[in-house]
């Protein structure tokens, strides 16, 4: 496609390559749509935004480096004239209400049909937002999520297990405070324990 002064130039992120060339080869049918650059990691989106000078980017939620989300709130802080799509795969209330606080223009599931995704594209340009109606009435039932930045980031660096000290020297906070933030998310969480408070922030998007 011969881009024109009317082409909409869209950044495509997401880690799943079969996935992310699906999107491309369904948006390149588009007439006055044009992916120009592609990345598979979320650390690599502000730069190739700037590089391509995109007008949209639809960003995929999990990723390695930086989450969607995080890309999103980024992208606005460095580059506030691209709106930013996220696409998910999954439709947790959670995700929605982070992904506005970021900034993010519109909130689709993956399993979206293309016209759909084409037509989210051409109205956040237009200055529009673009919420799938389920997921919206959902976030809305759901409420705010209840940890702060500060607990997401405590209980998102002991996923994967690491112990509380470990967990301290990753953020740079003493072991004692690491424990007494796990104590407070697994409390509002509802948890019995760390590993059960992770699986219910992510279930819920809070992660």
């Amino acid at each position: 496609m011969t881009t024109t002064d009317d082409t909409i130039r869209v950044l495509l992120a997401e880690d799943q390559s079969m996935v992310r060339e699906a999107l491309a080869a369904l948006l390149g049918l588009e007439p006055d749509i044009e992916v120009v650059a592609q990345v598979a990691r979320g650390d690599e989106v502000v730069d190739a935004a700037r590089t391509a000078d995109v007008d949209v980017a639809l960003l995929d939620i999990e990723m390695p480096g930086l989450t969607g989300l995080d890309a999103a709130g980024l992208l606005g802080r460095e580059l506030p004239g691209v709106k930013v799509v996220i696409l998910t795969t999954f439709g947790r209330p959670g995700y929605l209400r982070r992904a506005m606080e970021a900034g993010a223009s519109a909130f689709l599931v993956k399993d979206a049909p293309a016209a759909q995704l084409a037509d989210a594209v051409r109205r956040v340009l237009r200055g529009e937002r673009v919420i799938d109606p389920t997921l919206a009435a959902a976030a809305l039932a759901e409420g705010a999520s209840p940890l702060t930045d500060r607990e997401r980031a405590v209980l998102r660096a002991s996923a994967d297990g690491s112990t509380n000290a470990e967990v301290a020297t990753a953020l740079c906070l003493s072991p004692g405070t690491v424990r007494n933030y796990l104590s407070t998310v697994i409390q509002k969480t509802g948890a019995r324990n760390r590993a059960e408070a992770v699986r219910i922030a992510r279930e819920k998007g809070w992660l």
